[in-house]
C-alpha cells in the first residue's frame, strides 16, 4: 500500500516522494530507490519528527535537510517538504517531497498534498 501511495504522490506532483517510519525510509517513488529505500533517517530528520515539525525549504531560507544518514552535506535537494505522520498523538513517520531541479520551489500546493497524505496514512494506522 505504501509504495502505491508514494507512486501516486510522485506521479501527481512530479517530485520524488518518500514515506518513512521513525527510523528508515520505507517507500520511495520518482527517485533512486538505492539512495533512499531502507536507509536510516538522518539525525536532522529524526529531530524534526521528534519535534512534530512541518518543514519546507522555502520557509527555511531554501535550506534542505539531509533525509538519510548517508546523505553527504552537499545540497542534494533544491526544494523539499517534510510532514510528520501523527497517530494518536505520536509521530510514526513522515511524508516527504523532494526536488533536485534548481527551478522547483515547493509551495502551498505541495504542502497541502503532503498534509493530506500524512492525514490519510495516519488514519490507516489507527484502524
Amino acid at each position: 500500500m505504501l509504495l502505491g501511495y508514494a507512486e501516486t504522490l510522485a506521479k501527481t506532483t512530479g517530485h520524488i516522494a518518500c514515506i518513512t517510519d521513525k527510523d528508515t525510509v520505507i517507500a520511495v517513488s520518482g527517485g533512486s530507490k538505492k539512495e533512499f529505500l531502507e536507509q536510516d533517517l538522518s539525525k536532522e530528520l529524526e529531530q524534526l519528527l521528534e519535534d512534530k515539525e512541518v518543514y519546507t525549504s522555502k520557509e527555511n531560507s531554501e535550506l534542505s535537510i539531509p533525509i538519510t544518514k548517508n546523505d553527504n552535506k552537499e545540497k542534494l535537494y533544491h526544494s523539499q517538504v517534510v510532514y510528520p505522520i501523527i497517530s494518536q498523538g505520536d509521530v510514526i513517520g513522515s511524508v516527504i517531497l523532494l526536488s533536485k531541479d534548481n527551478n522547483t520551489k515547493m509551495g502551498e500546493t505541495e504542502l497541502k498534498v503532503v498534509q493530506s497524505a500524512a492525514g490519510f496514512l495516519s488514519s490507516q494506522m489507527d484502524i
